[in-house]
Formats: structure tokens, sequence, C-alpha cells
């Protein structure tokens, strides 16, 4: 799953207490569990609910969802289920979603669930322990149960991501189904059956038959049927890549599908670059189901044969302003190798309710990211320098995060469960999901140390090959352990691995990894102009981003967006949510901010400002002499360093 630049900016476990250690514990406290006082003993926690296991079940559902509605925005689902026995029958519906690698599943917004056999209702409770596990009395002779139930899309923002409008909708299918308890989910056989608006175009990577504006999707295993969502619009363009792969385009207006033959053929060279580097394929087709749009919900999600993608309108018709979002697309194909049949052992689980351990992201989000901006470069759809200036500005942004301070970034992969990637006060001090891009800074250096130590023989390209690349056209999941990782390396080239990793994963660093620009011929350095990325930055935030100088960014309103823990803005008192009114005694602007920060490097006088913070006003006097600071990567080998040759194309 893709995180934006952008964004970095801004099986249960019982504890049981023996009566004589409760009893002990009673008499040596002096509050509620001292003697005399009631003190209750921890029971058991018992998990009543069938494990998954590797057998076929019985019989193949049928699942029919109605998704015409767009102006309520709620998608009705019925559910036929084979009945293995009567008795007690538990459904779940999917919480651990792949990809988004924490309990993503959206219970919340089920509604109106009932379960019938033959016609009659049948009683069913929630399991007390897992909310996503619904028990149903199953009779006898009962030989299917019914369920019916609507998934209440979110029409307004603070409810959740918009996945509905008025022109395009992302059917994710563990929105509007269950599965039986018991299974391995590769082993449940289903049907679905999806009505659409009328004269809309649908697509997945599941193939069917289609009849008026229903499609009747070929049988699949329910774990398929999961890692295939659709994308539907009124206005809609598929555009063939080759390799079997597909660009599946809908958009807020039919002016947003425009697009060049020079743009569509760096989106077919993104393809060939891709199946040189890693030598071989694991999908039989692949689909990138593309939004375009500034009304529903972005999102970069990896499939095995698809992905979801979304960013805003001008994708096309304002190419020349820069490279934007150009990253999503390489960065979720990718995945198809690296996340999708390549797998950490501990992320790959049987079911949707089995937790999901993301020790390994920094291989699993960290490689891919390295490879998106790898590719994006040998591909065309970011030039040479537009992707210097991205890894300048990653490096840079990642050494403001303070928190390495305290934090490993290994324990960041722990992230998407800790904070569901809610917004953070002081996300440079607390850290946010970091094993993106400090992975991607980590296999920069890594390919580095292969050419170096191999005198240019090796890289990371034979490294994606051999580990990546193994078993062409095998569409399974082939899992792999840390050692797996070391073992494919050291057999590349010897070295020490295990150390080398440990060192910037396990352990707490003063700054990110940059090995791969030293080693690559680049060192990084700051100028008081802005690079090509920065300059992106600063126009999605309307406003100004000195996070690597004064340590703060600011909205052309005078709102501060983030502050850098102890750096010159931190020291000054300054926080998240205070608002600038003036600057050196005139009112806050870009242009009057900017000019106080060149002014302090030659008066070395404190910049003056008032704050607003809710209802109260402040005096803040702010001793920096730095002035504007913007990351670029500056060269220092004549000819080609090891970093110019990996970004040069292969295809």
């Amino acid at each position: 799953m893709r995180r934006p630049l952008i964004l970095s900016v801004l099986l249960s476990t019982a504890v049981i207490a023996s009566p004589a250690i409760a009893q002990g514990a009673s008499q040596a406290a002096s509050g509620p569990g001292a003697p005399g006082n009631s003190a209750p003993t921890a029971m058991p926690i018992v998990d009543s609910i069938a494990a998954p296991q590797d057998i076929a079940y019985p019989g193949t559902m049928q699942l029919t969802v109605d998704a015409t509605d767009i102006n309520q925005r709620i998608w009705r689902a019925k559910q036929v289920i084979p009945v293995v026995s009567a008795g007690r029958m538990t459904l779940l519906y999917p919480e651990w979603l792949p990809g988004k690698h924490a309990p993503r599943g959206q219970m919340d917004k089920l509604a109106g669930i009932s379960f019938t056999a033959g016609g009659k209702k049948l009683g069913w409770k929630r399991d007390p322990l897992d909310v996503f596990a619904f028990h149903v009395d199953v009779p006898q002779g009962a030989r299917e149960i019914v369920a019916e139930f609507q998934f209440l899309n979110p029409t307004v923002a603070n409810q959740g991501r918009i996945a509905v409008t008025d022109a395009m909708l992302n059917l994710q299918f563990e929105a509007v189904s269950l599965y039986p308890a018991g299974y391995y989910t590769r082993r449940i056989p289903v049907q679905a059956t999806v009505t659409y608006p009328q004269g809309w175009t649908a697509y997945t990577a599941l193939r069917g038959k289609q009849s008026g504006a229903t499609i009747r999707y070929d049988v699949t295993d329910y774990e398929t049927l999961i890692d295939s969502p659709v994308f539907a619009g009124r206005y809609a363009r598929s555009v063939d890549l080759g390799n079997d792969v597909k660009l599946n385009i809908v958009a807020d207006a039919p002016t947003e599908l425009a697009a060049t033959d020079e743009q569509l053929e760096m989106h077919r060279k993104l393809v060939r670059e891709s199946l040189a580097l890693f030598g071989g394929k694991h999908f039989d087709h692949y689909d990138f189901l593309f939004a375009i749009t500034n009304d529903m919900g972005g999102i970069g999600l990896e499939h095995h044969r698809s992905s979801e993608n979304a960013v805003e309108t001008g994708y096309f018709t304002r190419w020349h302003e820069g490279p934007g979002r150009r990253n999503l697309l390489p960065h979720e194909f990718v995945h198809s190798w690296n996340g999708k049949f390549r797998r950490p052992e501990a992320l790959w689980t049987p079911d949707f309710r089995t937790k999901m351990q993301g020790e390994l992201l920094w291989v699993y989000e960290g490689q891919t990211q390295f490879w998106g901006y790898v590719l994006g470069a040998r591909s065309g759809l970011y030039s040479k320098e537009q992707t210097l200036d991205a890894l300048a500005s990653i490096a840079a942004r990642l050494d403001t995060a303070k928190g390495r301070e305290w934090r490993p970034m290994v324990d960041t992969t722990l992230d998407p469960i800790i904070s569901a990637r809610r917004p953070k006060g002081w996300s440079n001090w607390q850290r946010s999901e970091d094993y993106y891009n400090e992975g991607l800074m980590i296999w920069l250096e890594a390919d580095a140390i292969l050419r170096r130590e191999s005198k240019g023989k090796q890289g990371l390209d034979d490294f994606a090959r051999a580990f990546f690349g193994a078993r062409p056209n095998d569409w399974g999941q082939l899992t792999y352990t840390r050692q797996d990782v070391l073992n494919t390396l050291q057999a590349l080239q010897p070295y020490d691995w295990a150390s080398f990793f440990d060192t910037y994963v396990e352990r707490t660093t003063t700054e990110t990894p940059k090995g791969g620009f030293t080693l690559g011929g680049y060192m990084l350095e700051y100028r008081d102009t802005p690079n090509s990325t920065t300059k992106e930055v600063e126009k999605s935030l309307r406003g100004v981003d000195q996070t690597y100088g004064i340590g703060l960014a600011v909205q052309n309103n005078g709102e501060i967006l983030s502050v850098i823990w102890d750096s010159p803005a931190f020291n000054a008192g300054l926080a998240t949510g205070m608002t600038i009114v003036a600057v050196n005694g005139g009112e806050f602007s870009v242009d009057q901010f900017r000019s106080a920060l060149t002014q302090a490097k030659s008066s070395r006088k404190p910049i003056e400002m008032i704050v607003k913070q809710g209802k109260v006003y402040r005096n803040i006097m702010l001793d920096y002499s730095g002035g504007l600071r913007y990351p670029h990567l500056r060269k220092t080998v004549e000819g080609e360093g090891s970093l110019d040759k990996l970004l040069a194309p292969r295809g």
C-alpha cells in the first residue's frame, strides 16, 4: 500500500491468576483488593470460534450485490451460504485485510443483517469477544442459509473514505460479504453477481458475463474475491499496456480521460521495465484500477492481479506541472511481486480473522517504495532530476524524525495497528510508518554496497530477479523469512548483511541511511531554493515547508501544520494548530514569512511573531538564523555513479 510523500509532512491470550496469587495480592494491597474487600479472580478467555483448516468447503456461496444506489449510497447484499450441518454456524466478516496491515474491516457500516433458512427467520448472536463473528442457529434439514444486509457507504468525509460518487464507485467485496469460520479462505468457493448503475462500466481482475447492468462473475475462491475489487464509472476508458496488463480509468469528467500517446507510452514502458526487472510475472492478467477524481477518496492498495489507485484530477491534463502522484502506479504494480506473490511468513494468514505480524514491512513496503521510484525513473514517469529531488526530500524529511532517538525503525512496522493512520500531534517525535521511506533508503544503500563489493557485477536488480521473479507464472503465494532475505543477498555477494540490517532496522539511529547517496556518487545538501518535489509539497500544502530549517510547515492563512520536535520552532513554543498572525511587526503572509527567515540569516536577530492559539494571543521570539533551507542532491563524482546506473532504463 502506497503512502504519498506529501502525507509524510504532516488466538487470544489469556492471563489467568490463580486464587493463591490473587489472595496474596489482596493482602498486600491497601485499596479495593485489601482484606475484607471483594477481589475477583480472572477467568480463562475461551475462544469458541473454529480455527481455520486447509480443507475444502462443501458447496459454493452465491453473493448478490445491488450497487445501483448512487444517491443514498447504500449497497444491498444477499448471500446464499451452503450448510455443512445443523446447529451453530459461525460466519465471519473480514477484519484483518491484506495490504492494510491492520484490522480495518468496516463492521461499523454493516446494518440490517438477517438470516433465513427455507424462508424462516433464524436466530443469531454476535460473538462477545470477536464482534466480527456471527453465530447462527441452523435448523435440522436446512441445506443453505440466506444472509441479507446493507453496507452504508459514507456520504460525508467524516464518516470514512468516500467510495461512491455521482460518477464512480469502488466496490471492495470484503464490505459486502461473510464467510464461514473453520476454513482457509482459499478453500471456500464463491460466485459474485453485481448490478451497477445503468450505463456505467465496471473494471476488476475478475472475469464474468454481463447482461445489461448486471455482471455474473466466474466462480472463484473467497480469498481471490476479496483480492479483486471493482472500480466502476460513468466516464471510463481502458488502455491496453501490453503483456496482459490494462490501465482501466474512471474519472469525474470525460475530459480527464484524455491522454497523449507519449503519456500512455510511459505507462507501457513501466510494464516492460517491471518485467525486465523481475524476469517473470505471477499473474495471468493484471488490471490497474485507476480513478482520476476529486470526489472519491484517495487510495493506493495492492492486489495480486490488480491495484486500486486514485489521484486528483489533472493526472493527464496537467502533466507538465510535475510528477504529482505518478509514483503511485509503479509502487502498486511492484506489489504484485513483492507483497502478493512473495509475502513475509507472518503477514500471510489463512483467513481474515488471524492477526498479521508486520515485522518485515521494511522489505514488503520498503523495497516496493524503492522499486517504485526506480521504475518511475526508468519508465520516464519521473525524470531523473525529479527522482533525485524526491530522494533528497525523502532523506531530509526522515532526518527530521527525532523519534529515531528512542524508537527503532522496526517498531514503526506496528504503526498501522497502533495508530491506524490517525493524525499525530508530534509525528516526527512519535514516528509514523517510516518503514516505507526509511526502508527505501536502506535498500538504496544495499544496492550501492552490492555494486561496490561486486565491482559492478551485482546490484539489487539481481536480488529482485532471484527473490521475486522465482517460479514464473506461479499465481499463489510464496512466503519468506528474514533469513531468506539474508541468504539471497549473501548468495549474490558475501557481506555481513545481518549486521547491516540490524544497525538500521533494529537499533535507534541519529539519521537516515545515506550510503546510497555517498556510495552512489551524490551527497545531500541544502539550498535556499526548493527542488521540484518541495515545490509540489508547498503547492499541496498551500503554504511554506521549512521543516528542514526552522522546523515548521505553515499554510497561507498562517495555520501551523507541523512543528519538528526540538527544532528552533519547537524551542520557541510553537505547536501544530496555532496560527501565525504577524511576523516582525507585519501581518502574516507567505512572502513576509520567507522574507523574515532570509533577513534573520544576515541580521542574526530573533524573528518576532504573534501567534493565536484558540482565543489566546502570544508573542514569540524565535532565535533562528539558518535562512530558507531546501534539500538537494549534488553530484560528487565524474561520469556515472552507481545511483546513475540504478536509475537508467533496462527494458
